[in-house]
């Protein structure tokens, strides 16, 4: 009985209402987008980037702004960052975290084109095998590398 009451008052509170329930009683997240990107000889591309713990070697990525698609929002980063544009780009898969809040969003893609840093954001980029990764590469980084080769693969 109870259960039907708060139901059928939520139904009638106002959207405005309902929407600020929701924001205040959810967690809030930032949201990001990722790539393993693979050029023509099938080697997979890593930045070094200055604001990044450890030594700086991830994946291609950046933040999805508002309103924004999230394969959009990856060709909008490696745009600004790298001066590079992707074709090919599928779903790898996505993920969350708690410290930070944030949901990341995997992508493998394929470019025919070289990077060319255009920021401050990034100090280095390296194409590499799988088996030629860059020492200090975060263990996380590295294992969805080999999901995204091991996938390519079959």
């Amino acid at each position: 009985m109870a259960k039907h009451t708060l139901a059928r008052l939520w139904h009638i509170l106002p959207t405005n209402v309902r929407l600020a329930v929701l924001r205040l009683t959810n967690a809030r997240f930032t949201v990001s987008v990722a790539a393993v990107i693979f050029n023509r000889e099938g080697k997979v591309l890593l930045l070094k980037h200055p604001f990044r713990p450890g030594t700086g070697w991830g994946l291609p990525g950046g933040y999805i702004k508002a309103g924004e698609q999230p394969s959009d929002a990856l060709q909008r980063e490696l745009l600004e960052e790298i001066d590079l544009e992707l074709t090919d780009v599928e779903l790898l898969w996505s993920r969350s975290f708690k410290r930070p809040r944030q949901v990341e969003i995997l992508f493998c893609a394929n470019t025919s084109s070289e990077p060319k840093p255009q920021s401050i954001e990034i100090e280095q980029s390296l194409w590499c095998s799988l088996n030629d990764l860059p020492e200090g590469l975060p263990e996380n980084q590295r294992l969805i590398v080999e999901h995204a080769v091991e996938k390519r693969q079959v």
